[in-house]
């Protein structure tokens, strides 16, 4: 018997050092989704973590990193510079870190939606799970929206219960619409022309 606990405790130190050696290396917190759903997100970050689309809480604000380049001087620290961009107001910003520099994750969530229509200064969407209806001031939504189709299916971002940016699919399949006329000569490969898609892209 004696022998047996000996064991069980020797496994139970083992599984619990597995789990160490897989938990994640940023604190996490749960975060309430829509319709009783969950995610997990990291609490904070640090410039090691950037990436285009990364969405970060700065000055109780949350930002989109559009583009980051990390700077490595001869002389003096390294640091990072950032284009951001406000997901409440749609500006941009650009600001520079120290390299290593911490800070917090947005905490956001996503949920499918429908685009309805556009009523001026903004953009109305459908829930695809409640049917509410949302709407994104059409500043927010600048470099989608001219994708907008009625009845497409995409995602809504929120922070703090406020719909705060559209996410468009990463492929879509649109007709083409209006094309110029090609030039005598030019032969069918390697030869691009501006085109309008159905969506007015």
């Amino acid at each position: 018997n004696e022998t047996m606990a000996i064991r069980t405790v020797a496994a139970l130190l083992v599984l619990c050092a597995s789990a160490l050696a897989f938990a994640p290396s940023h604190p996490l917190h749960r975060v309430a989704g829509r319709q009783g759903a969950e995610r997990l997100s990291p609490l904070f970050l640090s410039t090691a973590d950037f990436k285009n689309g990364l969405n970060i809480e700065f000055e109780n604000t949350p930002w989109k990193i559009m583009e980051f380049l990390h700077v490595k001087p001869g002389k003096g620290s390294a640091f990072v510079r950032t284009k951001m961009k406000n997901l409440l107001t749609g500006s941009t910003q650009e600001k520079t870190w120290r390299a290593g520099e911490s800070m917090d994750a947005a905490d956001v969530n996503t949920f499918e939606a429908q685009y309805s229509y556009d009523e001026g200064e903004n953009y109305v969407f459908m829930n695809s799970e409640t049917f509410e209806e949302s709407r994104v001031p059409t500043k927010q939504a600048e470099g989608s929206s001219k994708y907008f189709l009625e009845g497409m299916e995409l995602k809504l971002m929120e922070w703090n219960g406020k719909v705060i940016d559209v996410i468009i699919p990463p492929t879509m399949t649109l007709k083409v619409v209006e094309t110029e006329p090609g030039i005598k000569g030019n032969t069918a490969q390697g030869v691009t022309k501006p085109a309008t898609l159905e969506s007015g892209a």
